[in-house]
């Protein structure tokens, strides 16, 4: 199959709304044509500083206006976020991403001292990632110069819907970091989240921004909202694990190449659910007892699934170009 990023609405629609079966069928042979099989990233999330957010994102409990359980945090000690990094890497995790509950990224000192984590990161042989809300062409500029390997920044839905769940920033705001992201050569995580209100067509929308973005993201996280009593959307439906894996099906056929990320909702799928996510195109999850501050199943869970279904953890920088593994490890 050609790459592809001039795919319209009416052809998502239609792929999207083909019968599940067979668009499981279809995202799975795509999926083995582009990946090894039974075979999964492990990665783990950690929140480096928590809470007290400025933003407005209806879905988060680290938004300083909501009240949640939530409690404010300064920035971790860089021996503290290694020692987390290290465990994680026994455990079997080969990319590290690290939140901070930011708008955005600021020249200060607490940047350089997460310039100084992502070295750490780095020199354990880990894929790092970070995801700190909107920066600059600048700043990224020094995320990659410190060995940054990915920065994660959702869109979380369409355009259409977006300011019905945040009103603090824009959806061309998030446009903006994800090209400053690509114009410093760091890899673009970038997904979105189901169960915030929105129709079929929004999520058809949010692939759409997705998949014609002029290079594919590199990694596609997709989420199941996690309602957390506080925000706005406590009450909302829990996520039908039939739309979950609907949306990671047409992730897949319209991004063949990218880590389809199956995120945040896994500790309300059973097993066999999360299979069939598999087989519908997932090859990556997050794996800890937190992801951010929403609970996520444990090592030891994951690996037990891992041995169930025969699926074996991807190694780190497996479609890194060589020299750009050298640059990142050295």
């Amino acid at each position: 199959m050609q790459m592809r990023n001039d795919w319209t609405k009416e052809e998502i629609a239609e792929i999207y709304n083909t019968p599940l079966l067979e668009l499981i069928y279809s995202a799975s042979m795509l999926h083995r044509e582009y990946h090894a099989t039974g075979e999964v990233q492990v990665c783990t999330l950690l929140s480096i500083k928590t809470g007290g957010c400025p933003e407005d994102c209806a879905y988060c409990p680290q938004a300083a206006r909501y009240n949640t359980a939530v409690d404010v945090q300064a920035l971790m000690k860089k021996e503290e976020v290694l020692a987390y990094a290290k465990k994680a890497k026994d455990a079997g995790s080969t990319r590290f991403c690290m939140g901070a509950a930011w708008r955005e990224i600021r020249d200060n000192k607490d940047f350089d001292r997460v310039l100084d984590m992502v070295k750490g990161v780095n020199e354990l042989g880990m894929e790092v990632c970070c995801t700190m809300g909107m920066l600059t062409e600048e700043q990224a500029k020094k995320l990659y110069d410190a060995g940054l390997y990915a920065y994660n920044h959702n869109v979380d839905t369409s355009e259409e819907h977006y300011a019905d769940i945040i009103t603090t920033r824009t959806y061309k705001d998030r446009l903006k970091t994800l090209a400053n992201v690509r114009k410093a050569g760091i890899s673009v995580c970038s997904g979105g989240i189901i169960g915030l209100g929105e129709t079929h067509e929004d999520r058809i929308g949010m692939l759409h921004t997705l998949s014609t973005l002029p290079v594919h993201p590199g990694s596609v996280p997709i989420n199941a909202l996690v309602r957390v009593k506080g925000t706005p959307l406590q009450d909302n439906p829990k996520v039908d694990i039939w739309d979950m894996i609907r949306m990671i099906a047409t992730a897949r056929i319209l991004m063949p190449t990218a880590m389809v990320r199956l995120s945040a909702g896994r500790t309300e799928m059973s097993i066999a659910e999360q299979a069939l996510c598999f087989m519908a195109g997932a090859n990556s999850i997050f794996s800890g007892d937190k992801l951010l501050t929403t609970p996520n199943p444990a090592f030891d869970e994951d690996n037990a699934m891992f041995q169930l279904l025969g699926l074996k953890p991807r190694e780190a920088f497996k479609d890194a170009p060589t020299a750009v593994v050298k640059e990142l490890i050295i």
